[in-house]
């Protein structure tokens, strides 16, 4: 079948590639005119060396994407997914079912994704939602390495479509959940958790002072999760730990590696703009911080890298 997927980058056209090997079609949207020739012309991207399916191709057109399928995957960063789904939900002429893979909270709401697509989208135009989520290196999977993930929506036959959408016999196994804000949150505050795992790392505070902000950074977790009506067992799963443990000890991760520059003396702007792909967890270190003070949970680690975010106190005073 045909699938549509906003947003080309790493994640974005790693995905692709999953789809397409599971006989799919896939259009891409981005607003990069370098992403869309070089996947239509030379069936590549610069972020990888892997030479793409043939069935894959991308656009600059919102409509055209929106047009190509009734599934459209958004892929994009939380704090553009507000102005992109209103474009889609004026163009859109059919119900769509939106799958989201990004993993961030919306900066000036709080809120995660579902909620977004709730309050923008019509009802008329949207068939359901689902979250895609897990433990996932894009650098691993655009590789075919063997991945986990899980599939969440209030809808469990969404849930199971998308399972069936991704999962691949070969190297990727999908689960399933009826938690979308469990899945949800616990990949959104894990980001903010790895930031300051890196930075611990760029201080040279060693193995075991990251293993213990690591291991209070779950409590944080779970505690947001719950906060918002998510299950504990969520968080404590693939999408949570699971997700955790690869952001927070990984230089492929890009929320552990902008948190090894601020540990190692940049200031946080300078290590943003330093990075060559987006890094969700900063906007979230202060979503998470907003959520604690509006429920009063005791968030130390959370509230420790906001005051760095803000340029309250340095990384070494935190």
């Amino acid at each position: 079948m045909n699938i549509s997927i906003i947003g080309g980058g790493a994640w974005g056209t790693t995905l692709a590639q999953v789809l397409a090997d599971n006989n799919h079609n896939v259009l891409i949207r981005d607003i990069n005119p370098l992403f869309v020739d070089l996947i239509n012309e030379k069936h590549t991207h610069p972020f990888f060396e892997t030479i793409l399916p043939g069935s894959i191709s991308a656009t600059l057109d919102l409509k055209k994407t929106v047009d190509f399928s009734d599934v459209i995957v958004l892929c994009v960063a939380t704090k553009f997914t507000r102005g992109v789904l209103e474009e889609i939900n004026g163009l859109a002429t059919t119900p769509k079912l939106f799958v989201n893979v990004s993993k961030g909270i919306e900066p000036q709401t709080s809120y995660c994704v579902s909620q977004i697509v709730d309050e923008v989208i019509d009802a008329k135009k949207k068939k359901g939602y689902v979250i895609l989520s897990g433990p996932s290196h894009a650098e691993e999977l655009i590789l075919r390495k063997l991945t986990s993930l899980v599939s969440a929506s209030r809808c469990r036959d969404d849930a199971l479509f998308v399972q069936k959408l991704f999962a691949n016999e070969a190297y990727l196994r999908i689960y399933t959940s009826e938690d979308v804000i469990g899945v949800e949150t616990g990949g959104s505050i894990k980001n903010a958790i790895a930031i300051v795992s890196g930075v611990a790392y760029g201080m040279g505070l060693g193995e075991n002072a990251r293993a213990v902000l690591i291991t209070r950074g779950i409590r944080e977790i779970v505690m947001i999760v719950e906060a918002l009506g998510g299950k504990k067992e969520t968080a404590y799963g693939l999408s949570g730990i699971g997700d955790l443990i690869v952001t927070a000890s990984s230089f492929n991760s890009r929320n552990f590696q902008c948190g090894l520059k601020i540990g190692q003396g940049m200031s946080v702007q300078d290590a943003l703009d330093s990075m060559t792909q987006t890094v969700e967890g900063i906007k979230t270190i202060t979503a998470a911080y907003e959520i604690g003070q509006k429920y009063h949970l005791e968030l130390p680690i959370i509230r420790s890298a906001y005051e760095v975010v803000e340029g309250k106190i340095s990384a070494s005073e935190a």
